[in-house]
């Protein structure tokens, strides 16, 4: 196997078990919310607070791994899981629990520097394809994921979930601790401070970034509407709990891991990444705001195979475009401000959509989670693909696609 090949390998078994912890406690989250006396907006909280540090993390840790490389930021990042999955496994009330989740959440930025050392080991015209990989450890993280919650919760209760996620971290630091070697040539490192905004800005500022990092934010932003009301309106309406969920969220796995482990490769070569993108968003809205027309359990699962199979097209295409716009030495800061985007926008989504979901009701939640995901296709229609190598070390822009 090339090195090339064997490196991707490791790093989608680190995303996998990172990504199985992750699966365990979202079937479960809501209802452990609801032990505390959590309402809509309490629950949206839980998740709102997992991406604020979330952003935290992306803005310091994609910076942090150009400069000392990715694999001590990797290490030290999933240990902080442990600590945050562990301390929701322990929580005694509802702050606590806040608190745990900020921890995780701080770890779960990590995502920015996993991206980086895909594009540190594939070429720019393998670039979106590696990301898939990343795609596909996801999709096989939320199948492995909410099953092993449900027999965890099943066997030792809501709060042995926290403990096995808590264990899977452990069991990727010695696993990553061991085979992951360090993708960043020395060459390629640069000098940054730890809390640096300029990436960001640069990427809502300068054209050729722009449009695919407004859809980068807009996208968590409206799909935190959905994850934040379908738990709520699936318990009220047909009586779900999270056995139930779990199966639900393990649909979205198996779609995830097929299309983007698979399918996605073969259809990017022949449409290239900003079709994916426009076509993936459009389904999306479709998804979400058809909820509501569903009559039966079953009636939501068409939707959710549309939301889902969007998702996976578009996810890997966005992030392997931004990453052919930025240069070597700064995958980790353009992917931690793509990510940080992505970040801010789960974080206001939940609050809002929590509030609009205890005010209006389900219907106008997924209805205006539908409408923000259209602003984005709209959005997509502005990107345009250069198809050109790397900006160079230090910045310098690719050639202006010609978006106003």
């Amino acid at each position: 196997m090339p090195a090339s090949r064997a490196r991707l390998g490791v790093i989608f078994l680190t995303v996998f078990i990172d990504l199985a912890g992750f699966g365990l406690i979202l079937p479960v989250l809501p209802y452990y919310a609801e032990r505390f006396g959590a309402s809509g907006i309490g629950y949206g909280a839980l998740i709102g607070v997992f991406s604020l540090m979330q952003f935290v993390a992306t803005v310091v840790l994609g910076g942090l791994s150009d400069r000392v490389g990715r694999r001590p930021v990797l290490l030290a990042s999933i240990l902080v899981g442990a600590v945050g999955y562990t301390m929701f496994g322990s929580a005694a009330s509802y702050v606590w629990l806040i608190v745990a989740r900020a921890i995780s959440g701080f770890a779960g930025g990590n995502i920015s520097v996993a991206q980086a050392y895909i594009a540190d080991v594939t070429s720019p015209a393998e670039r979106s394809r590696g990301m898939g990989l990343i795609g596909a450890a996801f999709g096989l993280g939320f199948i492995v994921g909410p099953g092993l919650g449900a027999v965890a919760a099943h066997f030792g209760g809501l709060r042995a979930v926290g403990f096995v996620a808590a264990g899977l971290c452990l069991v990727n630091f010695v696993s990553a601790y061991f085979v992951l070697p360090e993708s960043l040539r020395q060459e390629h490192r640069a000098a940054r401070s730890l809390v640096d905004t300029t990436h960001l800005v640069r990427g809502l500022r300068e054209p050729h970034f722009r449009p695919a990092f407004l859809v980068f934010g807009l996208i968590p932003f409206a799909f935190s509407g959905y994850i934040v009301a379908l738990p709520l309106f699936m318990e009220q309406a047909f009586g779900w709990g999270s056995g139930q969920l779990g199966v639900f969220f393990t649909v979205i796995g198996v779609i995830a891991a097929t299309v983007q482990g698979y399918l996605f490769g073969k259809i990017q070569r022949r449409t290239g990444d900003r079709i994916l993108i426009s076509l993936g968003t459009a389904g999306m809205a479709i998804g979400i705001a058809a909820i509501p027309i569903a009559h039966t359990a079953l009636a939501i699962y068409p939707w959710v195979v549309i939301l889902a199979f969007g998702n996976s097209i578009c996810a890997p295409a966005l992030t392997g475009l931004i990453s052919r716009l930025a240069g070597p030495g700064e995958q980790g800061a353009m992917m931690g401000a793509a990510q940080a985007l992505t970040a801010m926008g789960r974080f206001s989504g939940p609050l809002l959509f929590g509030q609009l979901y205890d005010v209006g009701g389900p219907t106008a939640t997924f209805v205006a989670a539908g409408l923000v995901m259209t602003v984005a296709w709209v959005v997509t229609l502005r990107i345009r693909d250069p198809g050109v190598e790397p900006a160079t070390v230090g910045g310098a822009a690719p050639t202006d696609p010609g978006i106003p």
